[in-house]
């Protein structure tokens, strides 16, 4: 996966420069009302001379591999944090992330004999739509929380203030994460000759004694191909991408570098990024500038998705359809997922596209208790799942990836699972400051469902 860095500043033809800068006169939503300007643009300033925090060769090898998913070749596991927070970009915070990600993959991989690319949801997903711009309490009204890398969580004008100065910290926090996981991945440490170690540190749980049977049968494997001579320095390390919502802009243009081999244009805050469902607009800025730059691009689709709106995607964002270049993501809750998708798997067939298709069963399936927490059920979450590869299979289409907000802690924000989490257990560890994530138990039970779904495709 490393390549050696590209120089970060490289001479780009006019048009190209003047195209990505073409946002600014679009209609733009989901962007924080910062109260100093010439601050936002000094921060930008400073994050253009800084490095990239991925390489464009690393890009374009991510961009191979989810063309083979787009083909059946290859299976996406996408997992992380609702929205990443500076205090929790600890080591063991996110070795257990990493962690919880490389075991849902060899649950996969193994259940289902299929290559699986591995993707966090990390080391940049610190920025969040909100669904508005203030937040009342007792009668006080303050801006809204948009993430760690725009203000902070705690309700007071101070906190709340958009800060410039965060996109800079975003910055480093996310470099220092890269650090980690590139440590991680490529130190040892994900050895498939490891399997058994990644449970340490988890409290013992069904999933978890499933985990160890399968364990047991790959060291088994693994012993007899050693003895038959075989050699396995590939599996001492792995492929490991990061990946988040391309939001905001005064983070993604100076982020945004020219590759020196190509003379185009790469976000380099990250290998993948995709644009919301509240972000989607043919006409907004966030469609326009994403379809100038290299990486490969996720776009939400929500249960009002029509066909027309796809196809019209895919012709401003995957033109010359590019194998790899265009994911879609569908969110559309597990009561309308059967009805919402086959439309869009019956349009896609008659058309001249490729695109990955993925499931987020997340954030359809939210709901509110009457004590206040954001939560979801995980039997919702299971039946979207479910709902996503029927109507795959029933369309000839390929079911490409998942992806979904997780924790390697043993957090209890969403109800359900054989832990059996009810409205009263919530409180106990409810720690997100967004939206509820699988805690580590729950994300490996979805991973055996989704190697028995990938096992009937």
């Amino acid at each position: 996966m490393v390549q050696p860095p590209e120089p970060f500043a490289a001479i780009a033809d006019a048009d190209v420069l003047e195209g990505l800068d073409r946002w600014r006169t679009l209609p733009i939503k989901q962007q924080p009302r910062w109260p100093d300007g010439a601050a936002v643009e000094a921060a930008s300033a400073e994050l253009a001379t800084l490095p990239p925090l991925v390489f464009a060769g690393e890009v374009d090898t991510l961009r191979e591999r989810l063309a083979a998913a787009a083909q059946g070749r290859a299976f996406l596991l996408q997992g992380g944090d609702c929205a990443e927070t500076f205090a929790g970009a600890t080591a063991d915070q996110i070795r257990d992330r990493v962690k919880t990600i490389l075991q849902m993959a060899v649950v996969l991989t193994y259940g289902a004999s299929m290559p699986v690319i591995k993707m966090g949801r990390m080391a940049g997903q610190f920025a969040k739509p909100r669904s508005s711009d203030d937040e009342t309490r007792d009668g006080v009204t303050l801006p809204a929380y948009r993430g760690d890398i725009v203000n902070g969580y705690d309700f007071t004008p101070e906190s709340r203030r958009a800060d410039p100065a965060r996109l800079v910290k975003g910055y480093h926090t996310s470099a220092s994460t890269i650090n980690l996981i590139r440590a991680f991945t490529q130190g040892g440490f994900a050895d498939l000759r490891q399997v058994h170690s990644w449970n340490k540190g988890f409290a013992r749980n069904p999933a978890n004694a499933q985990y160890e049977n399968l364990a047991r049968e790959i060291d088994k494997a693994i012993r007899f191909m050693e003895a038959a001579g075989a050699d396995f320095d590939e599996l001492k390390r792995v492929e490991f991408y990061t990946s988040h919502e391309g939001l905001l802009m005064d983070y993604e243009r100076p982020m945004t570098r020219i590759d020196s081999r190509t003379g185009t244009p790469y976000v380099l805050s990250s290998h993948f990024v995709w644009i919301g469902e509240r972000t989607r607009d043919l006409d907004g800025a966030h469609v326009d500038f994403l379809s100038r730059v290299r990486n490969p691009i996720g776009v939400k689709l929500g249960p009002s998705t029509t066909p027309d709106d796809m196809l019209r995607l895919i012709d401003v964002l995957d033109p010359d359809r590019e194998p790899g270049r265009l994911t879609f993501i569908t969110r559309m809750g597990a009561g309308k997922i059967r009805d919402a998708l086959p439309p869009l798997l019956e349009a896609i067939s008659a058309a001249d596209a490729t695109p990955l298709w993925v499931s987020d069963p997340m954030h359809g399936n939210g709901l509110t208790t009457p004590t206040g927490y954001k939560t979801r059920r995980f039997e919702e979450i299971m039946d979207e799942v479910k709902g996503f590869f029927e109507s795959h299979r029933a369309a000839g289409t390929h079911p490409g990836g998942i992806h979904i907000e997780l924790t390697g802690d043993d957090v209890t924000e969403c109800l359900g699972g054989s832990e059996h989490i009810d409205e009263a257990t919530l409180a106990t560890r409810y720690e997100s400051l967004c939206d509820p994530r699988l805690n580590h138990m729950q994300s490996l039970e979805l991973a055996f469902l989704v190697a028995e779904e990938l096992a009937a495709v």
